[in-house]
């Protein structure tokens, strides 16, 4: 990975407005002056997916910087104090519109974003002024041109709420990032448009979604659709969002990918979060919290049926998975730890950040859910990549086309209720707990599982566990119910050798049905003792 941008700017990028809203310093009386838009030019996704093509056929040319030198004046202070005023926000006087507002440029996001409006076939672009923002009269953003642009754009709440003016549930801000809010009204981990040699052994590449189409809602209930053309050395595209807001945000996603050149590893809806730690691998001297992340574990849904859950780790160094599969059905980052009392957090709201689960539209073939760990220090920067990476290389001169769904909510949605779910897991010193006699190469792991076929199973039946480590001895195996809940429990031994990774595989059966998913688990040995 690059060096990033601190998700704590961009988080507070997208909250900055609601933030003055709620304190009264955005102007919500009368609008002064409607936005400034260009003429009319025709539009259809036909003509976009043509332009990207035509793209990628001509050398790479970067987005326009305007004035990089005044641009580099607006730091996270002053960006800061850039508030759009959402009386002028596009769509807020059109009946079932949701309205649209922009972000400002800065030093973090100096690029030019052209954002346009679509009526029927046409397209009109909105012109920068000054006057959307409300800034201080020394703001070094007063000095930027005409044709500086936008950063990016944000869907506000639907104009019969009373907290539309700060809230929004959608975003779209640097490089080809965009995010939702979820079931519990927050927002957390963020999706791409593409990854492109994400932790490979060349540097990666970011493509920047350079300009967007807007078309708005016609009632609440209808969508918001956006097209987007993409650009960046390696590749252009043409991108269809649609966008639906309901309990938390869907969208589906249609694109159109170009390639220029030939790349390492091509990740499909790639998606980025933050993991790290939690009660299984932290220590009193990390942090008093109990907790802090964005996302718990990577959920997947093989073509085969198969569900796997797999917890994520703040692995000691850089960390790729490789999860073959054909035809996958589904996959994601999810948040599964929904206590606040897992967190201790009052302000940051962990418990309430969504899941984000990719449900494939037609046949994506085979090819791999790959998960990227990266180690972290501090919560700030996200640490944790998931994408879809097809097993055929891309060359220059592909074109593809790939369909999604994704589901910004607080869980899967389409849940296997038949099975058990892996609830907890723990890691500890091998052997009986009250001594010290088993070295501390010998691990114990304590799965813990709830829910589904469990709570149907009779009393006297035990299940039956199997374990398969990717190498290393397996010893001290134990299953039994919790005191406290109608969880079961495995535990059991693991003495490896060496500092490599250890992949290791559990689930629960009676005779030959499995009763849970099936739990997948890094183990970094040198890391937990």
């Amino acid at each position: 990975m690059t060096s990033r941008l601190s998700r704590r700017d961009v988080l507070n990028a997208s909250l900055a407005t609601a933030f003055a809203a709620g304190l009264g310093l955005i102007p919500t009386g009368a609008q002064a002056i409607p936005l400034k838009f260009g003429p009319a030019r025709p539009f259809s996704w036909a003509g976009l997916v043509a332009r990207a093509r035509e793209m990628a056929a001509k050398p790479y040319q970067p987005p326009y910087r305007p004035s990089p030198e005044i641009v580099e004046q607006i730091d996270y202070t002053a960006h800061g104090k850039m508030r759009f005023k959402t009386d002028y926000a596009m769509y807020v006087d059109q009946p079932g519109a949701y309205p649209v507002s922009f972000f400002p440029i800065g030093r973090y996001f100096p690029k030019a974003i052209r954002m346009h409006t679509i009526e029927g076939d046409k397209t009109r672009e909105v012109l920068y002024e000054p006057e959307y923002f409300d800034m201080p009269d020394d703001s070094p953003a007063q000095k930027l041109p005409e044709d500086s642009g936008f950063a990016g754009f944000q869907i506000r709440e639907f104009k019969s709420r009373a907290d539309w003016r700060s809230k929004d549930w959608a975003a779209f801000l640097g490089a080809s990032y965009f995010r939702a809010i979820g079931a519990n009204g927050e927002y957390g981990l963020s999706a791409r448009g593409v990854a492109i040699d994400t932790a490979g052994p060349t540097p990666e590449e970011f493509p920047d979604f350079t300009e967007f189409y807007i078309q708005p809602s016609s009632a609440e209930a209808q969508p918001v659709v956006v097209y987007a053309l993409l650009d960046g050395p390696s590749i252009a595209g043409a991108y269809k969002f649609v966008l639906r807001r309901s309990e938390g945000v869907t969208i589906d996603v249609e694109n159109a990918l170009f390639m220029r050149k030939a790349v390492t590893k091509f990740g499909i809806a790639p998606m980025t979060s933050m993991f790290w730690f939690n009660e299984m691998n932290k220590g009193y001297q990390l942090e008093w919290r109990r907790a802090a992340h964005d996302s718990d574990g990577l959920a997947m849904w093989t073509g085969a049926g198969e569900r796997i859950w797999r917890p994520l780790v703040n692995p000691p160094r850089i960390s790729t998975s490789a999860f073959v599969d054909n035809n996958p059905r589904g996959f994601g980052l999810m948040q599964r730890a929904r206590d606040p009392e897992m967190f201790l957090d009052r302000w940051l709201n962990y418990e309430r950040r969504p899941s984000l689960w990719i449900e494939p539209i037609g046949a994506w073939g085979p090819g791999s859910i790959q998960l990227v760990e990266i180690p972290t220090d501090h919560e700030d920067f996200d640490n944790i990549v998931c994408m879809w990476v097809p097993k055929e290389p891309v060359k220059a001169g592909d074109a593809l086309d790939f369909r999604y769904r994704l589901h910004w909510n607080a869980d899967e949605p389409t849940p296997a209720t038949n099975l058990a779910r892996a609830v907890a897991t723990r890691i500890g010193r091998g052997g009986f707990p009250y001594t010290r006699r088993t070295p501390a190469e010998v691990k114990r792991f304590v799965i813990e599982f709830g829910g589904g076929a469990l709570d149907q199973l009779p009393k006297d039946v035990t299940p039956t566990p199997v374990i398969t480590p990717a190498r290393g001895t397996v010893s001290s195996i134990f299953v039994e119910t919790t005191s406290w809940s109608k969880n079961w429990r495995l535990q059991f031994d693991l003495a490896v050798e060496g500092a490599d990774p250890v992949d290791i595989r559990a689930f629960l059966k009676n005779g030959e049905t499995a009763l849970t998913e099936t739990w997948l688990f890094q183990l970094h040995p040198q890391q937990v003792g």
